[in-house]
């Protein structure tokens, strides 16, 4: 059999397996659990195995830091080297369980992190389309392996595209207009899959301008068109069965359609049904039947399934591969160990240092109190692997220190619930998960921690989502089969039970309400409490409190040397796969904790470990030290007390910008970034920390920037140099960050964008010169006139500093590129190409391809800038939608001379009429289109 030779062209061993195949043995390769084929000795695959920061879901693992701690490190060669310890552990899992390791991983997640509020923050590298390019081509080349032959992994770059909002995700629609797509979202899978570095994409759940991911033309058009062919395509999980569920997308009229369309429109591998792979073969067959597809639709894809096998060196002999020597013992082996704790140390953030409180001097700090509910025990996300071991906060300065030298306080309140009517609500036997009952008294009482605020039921927004540990037995509350028991070791799983908020009622007294079940605790007449009630029927509670934990740790914090106060959020609790933030404040009983503790001892030190940045204003004004991390992994304390004690630089650099208040930021839903001053791009605020912000143990100082030409073509290349010196007492390791800013052009530009950076070390005195190359190609944009990328001929302000906003020295740089003029007609517009819009969504000009711009108010419009209508004397108007009218006006959309009009009759959504007049003026003006009521759609106006 020519596909088991090793030696024979690839795509003749490919062409050899497809050929052999049965038609129905091609379409159950489709899904993602593809069985096996006995009579070939071809076995069993499956696409999907998770490997964010460690592999995951498959027992204990090496865990690294989180993907946006990863991000932070501004260290391409670490967090390759994180994938590459990765994709070794899934191998190896893979010999010892072939069917539960599988060698198709999901990762990295290269979705740009937009907004801070998005609820999967933590799985990205960065707010910058470039550097999540960096940072994602570098872990996913970690992860393939460098052998010219061989795959380690097939990593699968997440989740193309648009998709940054997990609330609504499945049914809300992104808007990318042409520049936000190809300036900001493709640029950030272009790196990884144009490298070869990743081998295959996810769709994501939602739609981008009115269609879903599952069916954009960008999987062909664009993905593929960087690298070819090959790469593979697979569906998230059971996105496929959305596009005609009436309950979500409801994009196709039958499954049979929506799969046909999927698979056309490069969808190779459905994720659908779990392991039920039947519902995805009856759907495709269907499909096949009724003519939607052929069967060279399906060989297209499943050529693309057996090339990914193939490379992984599936049907090779073993000793070939070099991949089959990896054994189990690699699984969290010291090196891996060691590794996590440099990727841990890295990744710490240093965001403000005054009265030289840090690093801590070991003659003067011989006493720490650790403070915090997130002091001693480590988080994992849903994408964590299971920690072989934790070295916590307190475990990583017991350490140091000794034991007897750290203190430690959760500074959790400590309450009983007591029911009005009489009694407490108590656990009734601390060793059994009995469910907990009325009680005459309750001698123990409950742990309260406060994971911040999310929306509600209904009426009853704003309060805090809080976790309950019974201080009888120190588990936490939890739900089983609606009875409150109390045997869970905390929020924890896809279906989070163990989280509750108390509602007040008018009368002063509580109610708990359960956020799961999104019903109220009751106790029945034989004492027993369970959930499920409405408000109106729920039990009546007052709060008893037994112990302060804020005063009970800043008596703590009183008596130390220094104290260390480690806050942040809780990865399953508001803010997590489904469910995006509310805000970007510290939960309120955190905020209070850090007041309390720092009126009781100023030597304190706050550190944040999240997965996303928080609004931490008082703390800014007034701490001596503020750190940020984002959830470590195993060895986070180790690589803590290393970068408090100053025996590890405090490496890390913002991977985005974080903000004062959640009030700075634009709709969630809103992707425009262009028009609605987001990401540190184009946001004109003074942010708390800035994009790039970190601080050092050295001091810096800079040069004057210098540019080894003034002026150069649209293809040319520039040296940007700048001198540095540690001017400090100690050795510093500084990111040297250029920016570039363009001064004149025909469109809005970013305020700054990130073009480079280089990593120094220097010890006190020392000085270096720093060089960063900057292609003037790189300062290209997408022209909306021209449809293509365009480097314009302008000045560009070259800037060097220490973060985004933090600039040490600017140049000026003259780019002899192109000039854009006035639009030129006549001929084609497409009304998405506009430069500005007001009142309007993006749409699907139809199922397959296009785009098209839709009113949703009266009155709303399109600029598209200057334009030269000379020679036009006639217009057609494609209008769909609703009835109404669009006019073509010069200069002005309220007031400016009509030019021509068109009233579409309502023809409904695809339905586009081509309507026809003449143009009552020529020549050169500022155009708008004007819609005069919602729901009309134009797709393009032809101009002759």
């Amino acid at each position: 059999m020519n596909f088991r030779d090793p030696s024979a062209p690839l795509p003749d061993r490919v062409a050899d397996l497809l050929g052999r195949l049965t038609l129905p043995e091609k379409i159950a390769l489709l899904h993602q659990h593809q069985p096996p084929v006995p009579r070939l000795s071809v076995g069993g695959f499956r696409t999907g195995t998770e490997a964010l920061h460690g592999l995951a879901w498959l027992g204990e693992a090496t865990v690294f830091p989180q993907a946006v701690g990863l991000g932070a490190s501004w260290d391409p060669d670490l967090v390759r080297r994180v994938g590459a310890a990765v994709g070794d552990e899934v191998r190896a899992s893979h010999h010892k369980d072939p069917s539960g390791a599988g060698l198709n991983v999901w990762a990295p997640v290269v979705n740009p992190l937009r907004d801070p509020r998005w609820g999967r923050n933590e799985e990205g590298y960065s707010e910058d389309a470039w550097l999540t390019g960096l940072m994602g081509q570098a872990y996913a080349q970690g992860l393939r392996g460098d052998h010219p032959v061989y795959l380690k992994t097939a990593p699968t770059l997440k989740h193309f595209l648009g998709y940054n909002n997990e609330n609504d995700r499945c049914v809300s629609s992104s808007n990318l207009g042409p520049r936000v797509l190809h300036e900001y979202e493709l640029p950030a899978y272009r790196p990884a899959i144009e490298s070869g570095a990743a081998v295959a994409v996810m769709a994501s759940y939602n739609l981008v301008n009115g269609r879903p991911a599952h069916v954009s033309p960008h999987l062909n058009d664009d993905l593929r068109s960087w690298t070819g062919d090959e790469v593979l395509v697979v569906s998230d999980a059971y996105a496929p069965s959305n596009l005609a569920d009436p309950a979500q997308q409801a994009y196709f009229p039958d499954h049979a359609s929506s799969h046909a369309a999927s698979l056309k429109a490069g969808v190779d591998s459905f994720t659908d049904a779990d392991a039920n792979s039947h519902v995805t073969i009856g759907r495709l067959t269907e499909a096949l039947e009724r003519g939607l597809i052929t069967e060279a639709d399906v060989d297209t894809a499943v050529r693309r399934v057996l090339t990914i096998r193939l490379r992984l060196g599936e049907f090779d002999p073993a000793e070939a591969n070099p991949f089959t020597g990896l054994d189990p013992d690699t699984v969290n082996c010291p090196a891996h160990q060691a590794l996590a704790r440099e990727a841990a140390t890295r990744s710490i953030v240093l965001l403000k240092q005054e009265c030289r409180l840090l690093p801590f001097d070991p003659e003067q700090v011989r006493r720490v109190a650790v403070v915090g509910p997130l002091g001693d025990q480590l988080m994992a996300d849903w994408y964590s692997g299971t920690l072989p071991y934790q070295v916590t906060a307190r475990d990583g300065l017991a350490a140091r220190l000794g034991a007897d030298q750290v203190t430690f306080a959760e500074g959790a309140d400590r309450v009983a619930l007591r029911l009005v009517g009489g009694g407490y609500l108590a656990v009734a036997d601390p060793a059994e998960a009995a469910p907990l009952r009325r009680a005459f008294a309750d001698p123990h009482g409950f742990d309260v921690f406060d994971w911040g605020s999310h929306p509600g039921p209904a009426g009853h927004h704003g309060t805090s989502v809080l976790a309950l540990r019974s201080a009888a037995n120190g588990r936490h509350l939890t739900v089983r089969d609606n009875l409150l028991v109390a045997d869970a070791p905390g929020p924890h799983g896809w279906d989070v039970h163990e989280t509750f908020r108390l509602v007040e009622r008018s009368d002063g007294t509580l109610s708990l309400h359960h956020e799961l079940s999104r019903s109220y605790l009751v106790v029945g007449e034989d004492g027993v409490a369970a959930v499920g009630a409405s408000f109106e029927q729920a039990a009546r509670l007052q709060v008893e409190l037994r112990r302060g934990g804020a005063e009970q740790a800043a008596a703590l914090a009183a008596e130390a040397d220094a104290v260390v106060v480690v806050l942040g959020n809780h990865p399953l609790v508001n803010g997590r796969e489904t469910e995006d933030r509310e805000n970007l404040a510290l939960p309120p009983a955190q905020e209070a904790l850090l007041r309390a503790v720092y009126a009781a001892n100023p030597r304190t030190a706050l550190v944040l470990t999240s997965s996303y940045p928080y609004a931490v204003s008082w703390a800014d004004v007034h701490l001596p030290a503020v750190l940020w991390s984002s959830h470590g992994g195993q060895e986070f304390g180790h690589a803590l007390a290393d970068v408090l004690f100053g025996e590890a630089e405090p490496a890390g650099r913002l991977p985005q910008t974080w903000y004062r208040s959640h009030c700075e930021l634009p709709d969630l839903y809103d992707y425009d970034i262009i028009t609605s001053d987001a990401t540190y791009l184009y946001y004109r605020g003074t942010p708390l920390y800035p994009f790039g912000h970190g601080l050092s143990w050295g001091e810096f100082e800079y040069g004057a920037v210098g540019l080894d030409a003034d002026a150069i073509d649209a293809d040319g290349t520039v040296t940007v140099t700048v001198e540095v010196a540690n001017v400090g007492q100690r050795p510093g390791e500084e990111v040297v960050q250029l920016y570039t800013h363009q001064q004149r052009s025909r469109v809005k530009q970013p305020l700054r964008r990130l073009r480079g950076f280089r990593r120094v070390r220097l010890e006190p005195g020392e000085r270096t010169v720093v060089s960063i190359p900057l292609a003037a190609a790189d300062l290209s944009f997408w022209d909306v006139t021209a449809g293509r990328p365009v480097v314009e001929a302008a000045r560009h302000k070259v800037m060097v500093g220490r973060s985004a906003t933090d600039i040490r020295g600017c140049a000026t740089l003259t780019v002899r590129g192109e000039r854009i003029g006035a639009r030129r007609l006549p001929g084609l517009l497409r009304a998405v190409d506009h430069d500005e819009g007001c009142g309007v969504v993006l749409v699907d000009a139809a199922p397959d391809r296009g785009d098209a711009v839709r009113a949703t108010d009266a009155g709303a419009w399109l600029s598209f800038g200057a334009t030269d209508l000379t020679g036009c004397d006639e217009i057609v108007f494609a209008v769909a939608g609703g009835a109404g009218r669009v006019a073509l006006m010069a200069d002005d959309p309220l007031d400016g001379e009509v030019l021509a009009e068109a009233v579409g009759a309502g023809t409904g959504r695809y339905a586009y009429q081509k309507i026809s007049c003449a143009l009552s003026t020529s020549g050169r003006t500022d155009l708008y289109l004007v819609y005069d009521a919602p729901g009309i759609i134009v797709s393009e106006l032809v101009f002759s």
